[in-house]
């Protein structure tokens, strides 16, 4: 049978892997809130090695679970989808996808403006006899997720919450199956629907027929507002979030997220009209912008259970604003 072997939840914000020393500058760039704080190129830099030492705990962790095979709960922000059609949830079942790469594993510099298009591509492995099992027991267990079978019949990669997940964490060759959830664009799922997806993940590993290590990755978050006006760091939602994953309580998380409130007049979580790149629809409720990004770590923490997680580092990078955070569940089998 096939064991869930290992649980993590990752940052994938681009200032994990920008150069510190650029930090400012794009900061420069962003319409922040005024008392937003503007940390030194010498506190940048510590804080990028803070990242990089956290990758390298989960990195370290992740090898230690020996998986045979990666679900990462992510999500598409008009990579792979839509607003023709764009599902709530969906499972990827290929045996194969592209995906762009951070170039700064490959060059040492990421490419910036227009030079942006060279980022170096990837073609990572999927395992369509999992995927196929986690769409089928996602229906069995009141879940209709849509599927999709290849990146090359459309020519759409698949998102950076699949990528850089992978590439700071494995070294490429470890099978994924991507499982997207909507976080961008309203209506969006509530965190207790990803809670709820989470545990049904995991159902389905347990009942996985074949000998299989499976680990678990929930990508992205926690709070940011990429590009949005008046964008600010909410440090205390943040670290009420990843209390309750420490308390081993995934559903109170779930419950904290649904339940927040967007403060009168806060522009940075304003969505807009209907355009090109938002719906113009209303959110369920909780937190818009990046942060809703939260759901994935919600649906990892669904599938870790009721177990208490580790958090290795929670960075607050205030030139983006982002919350960066790190963290696993050790209570699982060997």
């Amino acid at each position: 049978m096939a064991r869930l072997v290992g649980v993590l939840s990752v940052a994938h914000s681009p200032f994990c892997y920008m150069e510190p020393e650029r930090w400012n500058e794009v900061r420069a760039s962003r319409s922040l809130r005024a008392d937003v704080p503007r940390d030194d190129l010498a506190t940048n830099r510590a804080k990028a090695a803070r990242i990089q030492s956290a990758f390298a705990a989960l990195r370290e962790r992740l090898s230690a679970a020996r998986p045979d095979v990666l679900v990462v709960f992510g999500d598409d922000q008009l990579e792979r989808f839509d607003f023709g059609n764009f599902p709530s949830f969906a499972v990827y079942v290929g045996a194969q996808f592209d995906g762009a790469l951070w170039a700064g594993r490959v060059a040492g510099v990421r490419p910036h403006g227009a030079d942006a298009a060279r980022a170096p591509m990837a073609r990572l492995s999927g395992h369509p006899e999992l995927g196929t099992a986690l769409l089928a027991g996602l229906m069995e267990r009141g879940f209709d997720p849509a599927f999709c079978m290849d990146t090359e019949a459309t020519g759409t990669a698949l998102g950076h919450a699949f990528v850089r997940p992978a590439e700071s964490l494995t070294d490429l060759t470890t099978p994924i199956v991507p499982v997207l959830l909507n976080c961008y664009y309203a209506p969006q799922p509530t965190g207790r629907r990803c809670y709820q997806l989470g545990v049904a993940v995991a159902e389905v590993i347990a009942a996985y027929p074949g000998d299989l290590r499976v680990a678990v990755i929930g990508s992205g978050g926690l709070w940011h507002t990429p590009r949005a006006a008046d964008a600010y760091l909410d440090e205390a939602f943040d670290r009420a979030m990843l209390a309750h994953m420490e308390a081993g309580d995934p559903e109170a998380m779930a419950k904290a997220f649904d339940a927040y409130v967007v403060p009168p007049g806060d522009r940075s979580q304003d969505a807009g009209p209907r355009g090109p790149g938002v719906t113009g629809m209303p959110s369920p409720g909780g937190p818009q912008g990046g942060t809703r990004e939260t759901c994935n770590w919600i649906a990892a923490a669904g599938a870790a259970g009721r177990r208490a997680a580790r958090v290795v580092d929670y960075v607050p990078v205030y030139a983006s604003p982002v919350g960066a955070a790190f963290a696993y569940w050790p209570d699982l089998s060997p």
